[in-house]
């Protein structure tokens, strides 16, 4: 898999990321006193793992099951038209209520913003939370919006030419963030 992504440096390993995972649980369960109220919504695709994961480890800290929800965005894009003529639109899986609730975004990789800004869209069509914070495994910088992420795994500063990938077991086979040659 690395030689197909043309890597150019690992930044984070299967530890690393567990470890990003747990810090980010912690200060999550911190930040709002426990997890009464709390629901994750990940991002299509990886976010969702992510939001698993978290909620895993929401569950040794404070006992309690945190419900997680999966969102796609592709219809909420302002990039619609470079996507392609047949953009894939997976399914938004939100089981549960989102009015009053604290929910907390999740997604992998934070850069322009405008995934999250099409993310705040969606939701807010889908009811009005008590609160919306974000977690992200990777903050690479070089925003468009004024979005910022609530928690963040790791900040990996990178230039425009380059990108993150993030690669889960639940979708790839193995843990790891690598940054890729453009």
């Amino acid at each position: 898999m690395a030689a197909e992504l043309n890597e150019k440096a690992q930044i984070l390993e299967q530890a690393g990321i567990q470890r990003a995972i747990t810090r980010i649980a912690h200060e999550i369960a911190e930040r709002n006193d426990g997890t009464e109220g709390l629901v994750l919504v990940g991002l299509r695709s990886r976010g969702v793992d992510l939001a698993r994961r978290i909620a895993r480890e929401l569950k040794l800290i404070a006992e309690t099951d945190v419900p997680v929800g999966a969102l796609d965005v592709t219809l909420y894009r302002d990039d619609l038209d470079k996507v392609g003529p047949q953009p894939v639109v997976r399914t938004t899986e939100i089981p549960f209520s989102i009015n009053e609730k604290r929910v907390v975004l999740v997604d992998d990789v934070l850069y322009t913003g405008r995934t999250i800004r099409a993310a705040l869209d969606s939701l807010i069509d889908l009811g009005r939370p008590r609160l919306i914070q974000l977690a992200v495994l990777i903050d690479r910088g070089h925003r468009e919006l004024p979005i910022r992420a609530d928690y963040v795994g790791k900040n990996v500063p990178t230039s425009r030419q380059e990108q993150i990938q993030v690669l889960l077991t639940e979708e790839d086979g193995e843990d790891k963030v690598v940054i890729v040659k453009g």
